[in-house]
């Protein structure tokens, strides 16, 4: 009989070693049921900033996993008054992250699947200001998949069923916009796949440089879906102008608009294993509440009216992409 945590933790009665997290041998997290609500998200993520020039620097995602833990697998009303308790035990150094990982069962499952699914969200970058020069800073470098000041609609249908080709679940975050709209590279990572697929119709696979997240961004536009130029192999930084919404997709013929209604599909996979990457054993979390949370860092776009491209307003340096390419 399967027990079932909330947060995450899936495992049968006798295979509870397979889906716990091991530090030797070839053991790797199997499941992942990640549903940390943006307002924890954004909690964290701001103690985390408060406090990084700070001598207790506190790291959001352990402040995540300690509510996580203290939850029971929930993420409701308490959640951010869990994050403030671990705050403050941390800053007056009451505990430590290797503490928590004592006193807690399952804090060192929680904290290696968020970092799997935020690891490279917050950190150091450069940005470009309307003077020309590249300002430090050390914050959230992840953007929503939507260029800022194009409207969408979004809900959660992550699980839902779908039937074209054979029935699954919809294992994505549809978010509903106009033809056109500038779709932007959540992290900075490289072009893993770029092409047509007959459920995704023109998309774009981008791998993490840890290579623990590949996002999926799928029914880009026809005819021109993609930003200029852009080809398998190629990094991109977070924040950069990858593709436009569309409805291609649902067809075995490429180029084709069979899919009703006009949205952007994004998925997010974590990989512990390349095994992982394709077949049964893959991994598909629910970006409903990482897209809330990021819709308030929204990248700015201005327009070429020449190529009629659109492009990010303000460059950006990021650290994780390899210095050639920066």
């Amino acid at each position: 009989m399967a027990l079932v945590l909330a947060a995450g933790i899936v495992w049968y009665e006798n295979r509870v070693q397979e889906l716990q997290v091991s530090q030797t041998g070839n053991d790797f997290i199997k499941w992942v049921d990640f549903n940390a609500s943006k307002e924890a998200m954004k909690k964290a993520c701001l103690l985390d900033i408060e406090s990084y020039e700070s001598e207790v620097h506190l790291d959001w995602i352990t402040l995540l996993a300690y509510a996580a833990v203290r939850g029971g697998g929930e993420f409701n009303e308490k959640s951010v008054k869990y994050i403030e308790e671990a705050a403050k035990q941390l800053s007056e150094k009451e505990t430590t992250e290797e503490a928590l990982r004592e006193k807690y069962q399952h804090f060192s499952y929680y904290h290696e699947a968020y970092s799997a699914v935020l690891g490279g969200m917050l950190g150091e970058y450069e940005i470009k200001d309307d003077s020309g020069s590249y300002q430090k800073k050390y914050g959230l470098k992840a953007y929503s998949p939507i260029a800022a000041g194009f409207a969408y609609q979004d809900y959660d249908d992550f699980g839902v069923g779908r039937d074209f080709g054979y029935k699954r679940q919809h294992l994505g975050h549809d978010m509903m916009g106009l033809v056109g709209t500038p779709i932007i590279a959540v992290e900075s990572g490289y072009v893993e796949a770029l092409g047509w697929n007959r459920y995704g119709g023109w998309r774009i696979g981008i791998r993490s440089f840890d290579k623990k997240r590949y996002y999926y961004y799928a029914h880009l536009r026809q005819n021109r879906p993609y930003a200029e130029g852009l080809k398998e192999g190629d990094y991109v930084t977070a924040g950069d102008v990858i593709g436009y919404m569309g409805h291609t997709g649902y067809s075995d013929k490429e180029n084709v608009n069979n899919i009703k209604t006009v949205h952007l599909h994004v998925g997010l996979q974590l990989i512990f294993d390349e095994s992982q990457k394709d077949g049964n054993n893959e991994i598909w979390v629910d970006f409903y509440q990482l897209a809330g949370f990021l819709s308030a860092h929204r990248c700015e776009v201005e327009r070429n009216e020449v190529s009629k491209e659109w492009d990010r307003k303000y460059d950006m340096k990021d650290p994780a992409v390899p210095a050639e390419e920066n």
